[in-house]
């Protein structure tokens, strides 16, 4: 079974919980949001990047309210002291290995500097986000690079979104099984207008997986224990069309953090949990704070759904010296859905 056979939640019959789903179900239903990848895996590599671009960043707008969020700050994320005092990303945002961060930050300043109405620029932020891919992938070498931040920007779409093992998820484990790339999205009322919130993750850290709820003990469901997590981390990326400023996204954002423990994290001491919100609106006045809950709400169902998707989606990946990422058995996932009468998200 290829990781676009695998079924996602929705496929397996868990309803969305309070707010719908997106009509893809996918970060890439906010409008203008498009996501692409690069991966390599050849067994001695399982890495790459993705990129997270939206359209609305142009020459004639060089930034996007934004904001983080972080969760335990053990991680190498590029970008994040500007994006918290300024509130506000300039580039597209790129996931990828722990120690090729800093070679994709530098190409993706590269690249930009080289685009049109860039000419006269001096000085650009990039966002990169990463995980430790390193139990199955050679990390020290590096192997990410311009080529593949070059690949992964061109070849950013919209529509449904390649997940489990690809791009910066290639060489992930999550909750004892093979982790990756997971997204989702929801539709929330705000005032009197609705928003799409959409949510994409790297997943990479420890504890106990709940898929709805339910246990999903990786000891009792593997014939053997998945290569141990290096690293312990997860990268939240959260788009939403709602017109927040800066410190309301921070709100959304720590949510997004939240979520994880929805699936079991266990926030270990080492982890490098961080969340990314931005938003694609056009300038205007921001809601009330008073109107928010339903987004705070649809977030973290998205980002609880998109981290069960990541695990749900990706197939085994072997790595170096015979560590191996075991898959999650969808069957068994079945079979404890139904004896647990679970039907939806909460």
């Amino acid at each position: 079974m290829t990781a676009q056979e695998r079924p996602r939640l929705d496929e397996l019959g868990i309803g969305a919980g309070k707010y719908a789903r997106g009509a893809i179900n996918a970060i890439t239903d906010v409008p203008g949001v498009r996501v692409g990848h690069a991966t390599i895996s050849d067994g001695h590599y399982n890495t790459g990047v993705t990129a997270i671009v939206p359209d609305q960043l142009t020459p004639e707008r060089r930034s996007l309210p934004a904001a983080l969020a972080v969760g335990n700050g053990y991680g190498k994320i590029v970008g994040a002291t500007q994006l918290q005092e300024l509130g506000a990303i300039e580039t597209p945002v790129l996931l990828t290995s722990t120690l090729s961060a800093f070679r994709v930050a530098d190409a993706l300043v590269a690249q930009l500097l080289a685009q049109p109405g860039h000419e006269q620029t001096t000085t650009i932020n990039p966002v990169v986000g990463e995980t430790n891919d390193g139990a199955l992938s050679a990390i020290r070498d590096r192997p990410v690079g311009p080529e593949q931040v070059a690949e992964a920007l061109a070849s950013a779409a919209g529509g449904p979104v390649a997940e489990g093992c690809v791009g910066a998820g290639t060489g992930t484990t999550a909750l004892g099984f093979k982790g990756g790339i997971g997204t989702s999205s929801r539709l929330a009322p705000v005032a009197d207008a609705e928003y799409t919130v959409g949510a994409i993750v790297q997943s990479n850290f420890t504890g106990l997986l709940r898929i709805a709820g339910v246990p999903m003990p990786a000891a009792e469901m593997l014939p053997e224990p998945s290569a141990e997590t290096i690293g312990n981390s997860c990268m939240i990326v959260v788009a939403t069309d709602a017109p927040l400023d800066s410190r309301q996204l921070a709100r959304v954002a720590r949510r997004a953090v939240y979520a994880m423990r929805g699936v079991g994290a266990d926030f270990d001491q080492g982890s490098g949990d961080y969340a990314i919100s931005f938003s694609t609106a056009e300038r205007g006045a921001a809601p009330r704070d008073e109107d928010l809950s339903p987004l705070f709400h649809a977030t973290m169902l998205a980002v609880e759904e998109a981290l069960i998707n990541s695990v749900l989606r990706a197939t085994t990946r072997r790595g170096p010296e015979g560590r191996v990422g075991h898959e999650i058995p969808v069957d068994e996932v079945r079979r404890r859905l139904a004896a647990a009468g679970t039907s939806e998200l909460e």
